[in-house]
């Protein structure tokens, strides 16, 4: 099985080849850093000459789901599709499945790109014509269950769709190590192919003079570790200092944290969704606390930015930030995180001289057009092998 990194792949995988593909993209919630990736593959695979597709489902993602959709919409040759795909599993699920299937019998595409836990297993469960490849990204997904009965019922499933994978996509060596400790890698090709930022992202940002010291962008669930960076600051309040944070985002677990940073008073402001160069101008350090992560987009884009950032020691973060991977700090560790604020406030010139380093480390390392170009290349490369094959 191949390997192929985001970072040392050259530019023998430059797409070229003549006919174009048509490429048909799954996922469940059109949202957060999943989403991003979808959104970016379909532009880059669209502006290469494919035609390009995209399912999501119908109940997640609101206006802002819908302003994206509108904006590809020159991109998709194959159409957006949406349709109800609950968040577990139920016999909704069957009847999305249908849909797809029929979907999928009326644009006839190369491949079928299931993007998370549940976008892969419809994309995987659907009927396909014969020649299709089925490939799979999870972007953690799965892998964040630990061995809880709703875990492990999760990750027998994805063993039992294994044998209907092709190849297995993954924006990290984290995320292929853990899904191959976790579920194992089978017959399907493999190979690893970090997250990249176009070139405008790397337009600097600045904080606004009212910005608080600290600001959070991200969805607003347990995973992401906004309790912890709220505990931090209660801690750090009861010690003598107040720090400010403005959270951006929303989620199921708002009201929640809203409740707990009650005794901080007008020291934290939430602010709802906004775009992520906007949110970064809130706050003069950006955290990024979460328990769990495959390789998240929000860590890149602020580096892109020029954001100090403090963030934990979790999934494909260490990958990003190479030789300062050594300032990360643990995961659900209210304390560190503290220590970590105080020392980034009260240290700016360190600040950003690291701020500086890691944004010309993303710009050198982490490339849009190569993630695109690689991808493709992996499609052409699974494809091939299935035409040589006895009887494919």
């Amino acid at each position: 099985m191949g390997a192929i990194s985001g970072i040392a792949v050259s530019d023998t995988f430059a797409e070229s080849a003549p006919k174009p593909l048509r490429i048909l993209h799954v996922l469940r919630a059109p949202v957060g850093g999943l989403f991003r990736h979808v959104s970016d593959l379909i532009r880059g695979q669209s502006a290469r000459g494919h035609e390009v597709g995209v399912v999501a489902d119908s109940s997640t993602g609101g206006q802002r789901a819908e302003e994206i959709l509108h904006q590809l919409r020159g991109s998709l040759a194959l159409r957006a599709v949406r349709l109800p795909m609950p968040r577990h599993l139920g016999l909704a699920d069957a009847a999305a499945v249908r849909r797809l299937s029929e979907h999928i019998r009326i644009t006839a595409p190369d491949v079928i790109h299931g993007h998370g836990a549940k976008g892969a297993a419809y994309a995987r469960l659907a009927s396909a014509p014969r020649q299709a490849i089925r490939v799979y990204t999870p972007h953690g997904g799965s892998l964040h269950y630990g061995a809880s009965p709703v875990g492990l019922l999760y990750l027998l499933l994805e063993r039992a769709l294994m044998p209907r994978t092709d190849l297995l996509l993954f924006e990290s060596e984290f995320g292929r190590d853990a899904y191959r400790a976790k579920i194992g890698l089978s017959k399907a090709e493999v190979q690893v192919i970090h997250n990249g930022l176009a070139e405008n992202e790397f337009e600097p940002v600045s904080p606004r003079p009212d910005a608080a010291d600290v600001v959070f962008v991200g969805e607003l669930r347990m995973l992401k570790g906004i309790d912890v960076l709220i505990e931090a600051l209660v801690q750090q309040a009861r010690e003598g200092r107040t720090v400010t944070a403005t959270i951006v985002g929303d989620g199921p677990d708002r009201a929640l944290f809203e409740s707990q940073a009650q005794p901080l008073g007008g020291s934290v402001s939430f602010t709802g969704a906004l775009p992520a160069r906007e949110a970064f101008t809130m706050g003069r350090v950006l955290v990024v606390p979460s328990r769990a992560e495959s390789l998240p987009y929000i860590v890149l884009e602020a580096a892109a930015a020029g954001i100090p950032m403090i963030a934990t020691r979790v999934g494909g973060i260490p990958e990003i930030l190479g030789p300062q991977s050594s300032d990360l700090i643990p995961p659900a560790d209210p304390a560190a995180l503290g220590r970590a604020i105080i020392s980034a406030l009260d240290k700016p010139e360190q600040t950003a001289r690291n701020a500086a380093a890691l944004r010309q480390r993303v710009r050198t390392e982490f490339s849009q057009d190569l993630m695109v170009d690689a991808g493709l290349a992996a499609y052409r490369q699974v494809l091939a092998a299935r035409r040589v094959s006895p009887g494919g």
